[in-house]
């Protein structure tokens, strides 16, 4: 495992977000859905794609928050852009729990 410095882990915004919107992605290489993300009124609202469909139906993701990287340039994964990284801890079996905050925070507050 690399070291990384204390400053290294500074520049990662890591932010508490809302789930608005899921739809499916078909074109996807491996089953997600394209999320939405409400970061709050300084970052806005995000999408990415989420690998998440083995453990959490859409409908119930609406509403959830989650944790997400904010500051990655925009990566294309096939036609859609993603704007963040909502991130999540690989099980055994290769399905994704979301990393989520264990109590409400406002939308955009950092993780530190």
């Amino acid at each position: 495992m690399k070291e990384i410095s204390w400053s290294e882990f500074e520049a990662v915004e890591l932010r508490a977000g809302t789930i608005v919107d899921v739809e499916e992605f078909p074109e996807a290489r491996r089953p997600a859905y394209k999320i939405t993300v409400d970061f709050g009124p300084e970052i806005g609202s995000r999408r990415s794609s989420a690998r998440v469909t083995d453990l959490y139906p859409a409908d119930e993701l609406i509403g959830k928050q989650v944790v997400g990287v904010v500051n990655f340039p925009p990566k294309r994964i096939g036609p859609m852009k993603s704007e963040c990284l909502v991130t999540g801890f690989y099980r055994e079996d290769g399905s994704v729990v979301l990393a989520v905050p264990e109590q409400a925070v406002p939308n955009g507050a950092k993780l530190g």
